[in-house]
This record gives C-alpha cells, structure tokens and sequence, in this order.
C-alpha cells in the first residue's frame, strides 16, 4: 500500500511566468549553466553567492534583469497545493527539489507551509536529483520504504531514477494526470475526515 508522496517543487507545485523566459534569456543562460547550478543546487555556494555572481558576469546594462529575476518568488499552482493538502490528511507529503538555500524562504512567501509534512532541499543536504542518495533520505524523512513512495516529478531523468530505487514514479504533465494518480489518496482522506466528524458529533451528544 502507498504509504507517502515525495513531490517536486518547480515545474509541479511552482511555476514561473513563461511569458519573460526570451526577455531573461541572458539571466537564465548563465544561471543555470550547469556546473554553477549544481554548485547552487548542491550547497557549496550559497543562493546569495548564485545570484551575485550572475549579475556580475552580465553587461552593466543587463543587470536589472538580474535583480529581477532575484525578487521574484514564482507561485503556487493552487490545484496541485489542494491536492497534496488533502492527500497529507492520509500519508506524509515530503517536498523533494534541487533547490538553493533560498528555497525554504521560498515556500513561507507562498504560503506552502501547510501543503507538506517536510522539504528535502538539494542544497542542504548537499545530493541533488537524479543521484540516489536524495531520493532515500526524502523516504527515511516520510518514515516509509522507497517502496512505498509515490515521487512526482518533471524532469523524466529523475522520475526513472526515483524508479530504480524502488519507488512509482510519475512523470508530471500537468494537474489532471496528477489528480487521477491521487483520486485514490484523496477520496480515503474525505471518508478518514467524515468519519472523524461523525465521532465528533457523536461524542458531543452522548
């Protein structure tokens, strides 16, 4: 039986306005140059030391991109934020990202405090997806066996390494294929919160 949903963050719960991807293009192509981003996912410069170093390497007359791109949070996807609230009525929700140190603050300006029971952050741990180790302290923190985990994730390569430690992974697409992985979870959650209502109820009466 199911026993915990491990989730990824960005491109699942958070998403980014597509709409400025082109305008940011000169902001995007140096963060997210591989070897700095591992070493921002990973821990060993910090999120400020990241961002800094970007605005640094633009042309002075880019650099208000940068601050932009700093100040900016993204959103909650608020069907994909229901879902795993319902579903944390039931099993554990652990948040698994390759995020920096700022992701934790992240989360508190969006408002996710209540959508997870927990947050594996790459950088804090200093593993990031698709490497196995993540994948089995995210596990170890829902308090269940791989086996038992259903992980969510955008990015194929990590779902198909979430699968070689045992765990179903998915593939996200979008909330609807989401929802029906989840149907099951969520409808058992609605009857556990019915039936505490009723005990209540009844409880109050006796």
């Amino acid at each position: 039986m199911l026993g915990a949903v491990l989730c990824d963050i960005d491109g699942v719960l958070r998403l980014w306005d597509d709409t400025d991807r082109e305008r940011m293009r000169p902001v995007y192509e140096l963060a997210f140059q591989p070897d700095r981003l591992l070493a921002a996912v990973t821990g060993a410069v910090t999120d400020e030391q990241w961002r800094a170093a970007v605005r640094e390497l633009l042309p002075a007359g880019q650099r208000a991109l940068a601050d932009e791109w700093s100040a900016g949070a993204g959103r909650l996807d608020p069907e994909v934020a229901g879902m795993l609230r319902e579903v944390r009525r039931k099993v554990p929700v652990v948040l698994v990202s390759n995020g920096t140190t700022r992701l934790e603050a992240d989360l508190a300006r969006l408002g996710a405090a209540d959508v997870a029971d927990g947050v594996v952050n790459s950088a804090r741990i200093g593993i990031a997806k698709p490497q196995p180790g993540i994948y089995e302290i995210a596990a170890r923190r829902a308090g269940v066996a791989p086996g038992r985990c259903l992980f969510v994730d955008d990015a194929l390569e990590n779902v198909q390494a979430a699968r070689r430690t045992g765990m179903t992974g998915v593939h996200y697409q979008d909330a609807g294929q989401l929802r029906e992985m989840l149907v099951p979870l969520m409808q058992m959650a609605a009857i556990r919160g019915d039936r505490t209502a009723r005990h209540s109820e009844e409880g109050s009466t006796a």
